[in-house]
């Protein structure tokens, strides 16, 4: 239940992840491999037109590509160095 509170609190904090995502790939503290990786996924998300709620199923088809955006957000955040945390205020969040 802890984590689904987490999850739907990071919801709240999603503004904050547009500049996190470009100091994100624009930092040399993060090796190529980890970045081409969520390259992969975030278009791998766009691209693939697959949901486990179809999108027209109104106010709930969104609630699957919601929780996938917000878990690919919470794991760049979990490999993003401390600097990059700190920066963004995400260190006592990504804990």
């Amino acid at each position: 239940m802890k984590r689904f509170i987490t999850r739907i609190g990071f919801l709240f904090k999603f503004h904050r992840s547009i500049p996190f995502m470009k100091d994100f790939f624009l930092s040399k503290e993060i090796n190529n491999a980890k970045k081409l990786l969520f390259i992969i996924l975030i278009l791998g998300y766009i691209a693939l037109p697959f949901d486990i709620i179809p999108d027209f199923l109104l106010g709930f088809g969104i609630i699957d590509d919601v929780t996938l955006a917000i878990l690919i957000m919470q794991l760049m955040v979990k490999t993003a160095p401390d600097s990059l945390k700190r920066k963004h205020q995400f260190l006592n969040d990504a804990k």
